[in-house]
């Protein structure tokens, strides 16, 4: 990549249109171009901030929770630096959509979905009706490859669609509260030595294979605390409210 990019040579670079770029300046989530005359120029630092931002907008957030999470990040930090966030990212970011026909989306279901299923599954937020064609002609757009299962899951319980729906509503809202949650941890442990030390190469090279690591851990961690979790919700509730201490509500 060039040393200096004009901003038509950023767009091209990043895939972020030229509108949008000025737009995340006039925000400050990008540093200003360096001035030369009448002309702005960019640079790797512009590149690697905005490839960040497309990164976070991939994992769902909103421009205000974008510009809260660069606002902890000064606008002259490196590259090298940036792509250690980005790193934190990337075991995180969804499967790209996937745009299916009506054969295709029945045979990753692995049978034919009526109209009920469909609509509950669009519902759910698990597939997207594309345009406005009839019948069979019709494409669906799967929000994330990986839900498709979880929607048909949930589908099979028989529950009533409301409790499915609310369920994943739950399910959605402490998700979100623990990543946060991990999220800021990392940072205000693990990221903060890290910039204590003075920002080794090496320890931004260990820091990275820590982050390829994480994931499968982090996912290990909660489906297990989950279950101790579900079980100990199981056996409260099966336990009548008169055998429970009036004071510390344990059994008697």
């Amino acid at each position: 990549m060039a040393d200096e990019l004009t901003i038509a040579e950023l767009a091209a670079r990043t895939g972020v249109s030229v509108r949008t770029i000025r737009f995340y300046a006039g925000m400050g989530l990008i540093p200003p171009p360096t001035v030369r005359g009448r002309l702005g120029l960019y640079d790797e630092r512009h590149a690697a901030r905005l490839e960040l931002v497309r990164d976070l907008q991939a994992l769902g957030f909103t421009l205000a929770a974008i510009e809260g999470y660069l606002a902890r990040i000064p606008l002259d930090r490196s590259p090298e630096d940036l792509a250690l966030h980005r790193a934190l990212l990337a075991p995180w970011l969804p499967e790209e959509p996937e745009t299916v026909d009506r054969a295709e989306l029945d045979a990753r279901a692995g049978r034919t979905l009526d109209d009920g299923e469909l609509s509950r599954l669009v519902t759910l937020g698990v597939i997207r009706r594309d345009g406005a064609q009839a019948d069979r002609a019709q494409t669906w757009t799967l929000t994330s490859p990986d839900m498709l299962g979880y929607g048909l899951s949930l589908l099979g319980t028989e529950m009533d669609f409301a409790v499915q729906l609310a369920s994943k509503r739950i399910i959605e809202r402490h998700t979100s509260a623990l990543a946060a949650e991990l999220v800021a941890l990392f940072h205000d442990t693990v990221l903060r030595h890290y910039r204590e030390r003075g920002r080794p190469p090496e320890l931004r090279e260990s820091l990275i294979a820590l982050l390829e690591r994480l994931k499968p851990i982090t996912v290990d961690g909660v489906v297990t605390n989950f279950q101790l979790a579900i079980n100990r919700a199981i056996r409260e509730s099966a336990v009548p409210s008169h055998v429970l201490h009036p004071t510390t509500g344990s059994p008697s």
